[in-house]
């Protein structure tokens, strides 16, 4: 599997993004609005990561990214399996 992993990140199938200082305030921010889900560190830089690069499309088991938004107001696309 590391060696699959590998690969993928050498024909740039897969991009690995780094969480900055400065985006800690909006992912304190996204747990905030979502406390009623509650929205847990990993979904809140999922959906950062979707309002920097304008990625909507998502494969995941989790209904919550059913209800999440990308800056507020743009839905993900939900893969289905």
């Amino acid at each position: 599997m590391q060696k699959q992993l590998g690969q993928l990140l050498l024909e740039k199938l897969l991009i690995i993004y780094e969480i900055q200082e400065s985006d800690y305030m909006r992912l304190l921010a996204l747990m905030e609005q979502y406390h009623y889900r509650p929205m847990d560190l990993a979904d809140a830089t999922l959906v950062l990561l979707a309002e920097k690069t304008g990625y909507r499309q998502i494969l995941t088991l989790d209904s919550d990214f059913l209800f999440y938004r990308i800056n507020d107001r743009d839905t993900f696309k939900v893969i289905s399996v």
